[in-house]
């Protein structure tokens, strides 16, 4: 999937590119604002990656920054031009979280902590049928199949071409015992996730009932990193109306070692897997987790 042109990264790196530029003109993003006579949050937004960025805006930034050197002006507005380009899910149409699925894209290795579904890179269709209507209700049968296709194109950074370095999920047991879609469709997934769990860059843990506190209670959170130096890890939180994305070094370092404990605090992958293996046959035999 990174053969082609990744827009989202694309933005993630210009907008670097422009913050060390005004930094090192010693500007703060209100001066710059001011200077251009925009919103300051326009440059905020320009130096997140979370906007496209034009070559006009490039010019103008560059100008403002004096950057005299033509080849690192071109270079900037050439990237600027293909952070407009498209990605693959664009041909999916409007998807909430299309900058996470550009991210996701590029990572080399995810960290990710589940509390209540199965993380989308695992699913099943049927689960992630009944996930998206779950949660969303109101989701029309179209909206519905656009993302439930979307995700499982996502399952290609698993085992495609061009699959992720290392997979590392952290799941609560509550995700093993809600019945999302009933029982035959947990069995399903509790078996999909021992097979995928057997793949070389996957590894998945539980985090058992019988611990008690753990310092993902405070809600659920992924960690992307990237084959280049000059993207940092980003921390990711789903919403229901809008994303958070944390990359400063403090934030990244924060969760970086609450993951690490998340990970002491679950099961061993091996007792997760034997735990997942009795979710499952209790599914397939017909007996609901609540009467374990």
């Amino acid at each position: 999937m990174s053969a082609s042109v990744n827009p989202t990264v694309r933005r993630r790196r210009l907008g670097a590119e422009l913050r060390r530029l005004r930094e090192q003109k010693g500007m703060t993003a209100e001066q710059v604002a001011e200077r251009l006579m925009v919103s300051q949050s326009k440059i905020s937004r320009l130096e997140n990656g979370r906007r496209s960025i034009s070559p006009r805006d490039v010019r103008d930034l560059c100008d403002v920054y004096d950057v005299k050197d033509d080849k690192m002006r071109n270079s900037l507005m050439e990237m600027a031009k293909e952070s407009k380009q498209r990605g693959w899910w664009n041909d999916f149409g409007d998807i909430p979280y299309s900058v996470y699925i550009g991210l996701e894209t590029e990572a080399y290795s995810i960290r990710s902590y589940e509390s209540s579904f199965v993380p989308g890179l695992l699913q099943t269709r049927e689960y992630a049928e009944a996930s998206v209507m779950g949660v969303q209700p109101d989701t029309d049968q179209e909206s519905m199949n656009r993302r439930v296709e979307v995700r499982l194109k996502r399952q290609d950074r698993i085992s495609g071409e061009e699959q992720l370095s290392s997979f590392w999920a952290v799941i609560d047991e509550a995700v093993l015992a809600r019945e999302v879609g009933g029982r035959a469709v947990m069995a399903s997934q509790l078996r999909k996730l021992l097979e995928v769990g057997e793949r070389a860059n996957v590894n998945i843990q539980v985090v058992s009932f019988t611990h008690g506190a753990h310092p993902g209670m405070t809600g659920t959170f992924s960690l992307l990193e990237f084959p280049e130096s000059a993207d940092s890890t980003v921390v990711y939180f789903e919403g229901v109306t809008s994303d958070l994305y944390l990359e400063k070094d403090q934030d990244v370092r924060r969760y970086t070692g609450l993951y690490d404990h998340l990970r002491a605090a679950a099961l061993s992958v091996a007792e997760s897997r034997s735990l997942i293996t009795t979710y499952a046959e209790e599914y397939e035999n017909g007996i609901q987790a609540a009467d374990r």
